[in-house]
């Protein structure tokens, strides 16, 4: 019995994200090996290729992919990759990865692929193309026909298993966003706004924060730092903020896993001193990544519910 419930650990512990298989990845073992940047997105390849492939996310934990520069050993990992798996969309532009993926002779940008055929479906935000499309259960499914598609050149004769589990992955990732929709709309529409530690909440708010077929969704939501966490944040930025929380009897900011709280501090203080009452909430939000080793999200859809289910419990 002992015996068993180590094996289904470890089994478990391999299923959950790169880092536990990052050793099978390394190995010369025949199989198909697919590195992808972002834990998300490993979450559906890992899903999708089973035991038929190993794979293994680049950037792991709570570490922002949108300045991410290659470390010790990344580049060892990127050179072994039959596929590489990035979300495109101007999200990783730190200029050492980049290099690496445009010699790479199989690196797909994923978001730039949907993107091509779905326009109308992206967000832009200051004339730029807003790239946290996993804040969007259903639109970030979209990503699974592609990476299908990819696996299947790779590793042709499990052509039929790889679609098989895209089309089941895509129904429980749809019918997961319905449920979250329906959640999150129980509360009431005033109580929707949202002020997290940066912009990466404009496809979660109009998916599950907006009323439906809303088209003024983004006077909800508000952050003092702009789609990328690495500019600089300006007095102006911080009154923004402010306004929104007085105009929006909004009492709650949100923090972000992988993002510091000053800006957050500072605004709560201003609001304070002016006679609002605002907190920051406890737990914070997953937005850049699912959380760092053992205190974050094990899959993406369980990443995004955290979300709502947090939003829901300080909002009401």
């Amino acid at each position: 019995m002992k015996t068993l419930w180590i094996l289904s650990l470890t089994f478990f512990c391999c299923s959950c994200g790169g880092g536990g298989i990052s050793d099978s990845y390394m190995e010369a073992n025949g199989k198909t090996k697919v590195l992808s940047t972002t834990a998300m997105i490993d979450d559906l390849v890992g899903t999708i290729g089973g035991e038929e492939i190993d794979h293994v996310s680049l950037i792991q934990g709570n570490i922002d992919p949108h300045s991410y520069e290659l470390v010790k050993g990344d580049g060892e990992k990127i050179t072994r990759a039959d596929v590489v798996f990035f979300n495109g969309l101007g999200l990783e532009h730190g200029a050492s990865l980049k290099n690496q993926f445009e010699k790479h002779p199989n690196a797909i940008p994923l978001g730039n692929r949907v993107y091509a055929e779905k326009r109308d479906s992206f967000i832009l935000v200051d004339g730029q193309i807003d790239p946290h499309i996993w804040m969007d259960i259903a639109l970030f499914s979209e990503l699974i026909d592609p990476i299908v598609q990819a696996l299947e050149r790779a590793n042709p004769e499990c052509s039929a298993l790889f679609r098989e589990r895209g089309g089941q992955l895509k129904e429980k990732m749809v019918a997961k966003d319905r449920e979250l929709v329906r959640l999150m709309r129980s509360l009431p529409s005033e109580k929707r706004f949202l002020v997290t530690s940066h912009d990466a909440f404009h496809y979660f708010t109009r998916k599950y924060l907006a009323e439906p077929g809303e088209l003024d969704w983004e006077r909800r939501l508000i952050a003092p730092e702009g789609l990328a966490p690495d500019g600089q944040m300006g007095i102006m930025d911080i009154k923004e903020v402010t306004d929104f929380l007085f105009e929006n009897k909004v009492e709650v900011v949100f923090p972000e896993s992988n993002i510091n709280r000053d800006a957050l501090k500072k605004i709560v203080s201003i609001c304070r001193e002016k006679g609002l009452d605002v907190t920051i909430a406890e737990i914070p939000l997953y937005g850049d990544t699912m959380g760092g080793e053992g205190a974050g999200a094990e899959s993406h859809m369980e990443m995004i519910e955290h979300n709502v289910q947090t939003l829901i419990r300080n909002l009401k």
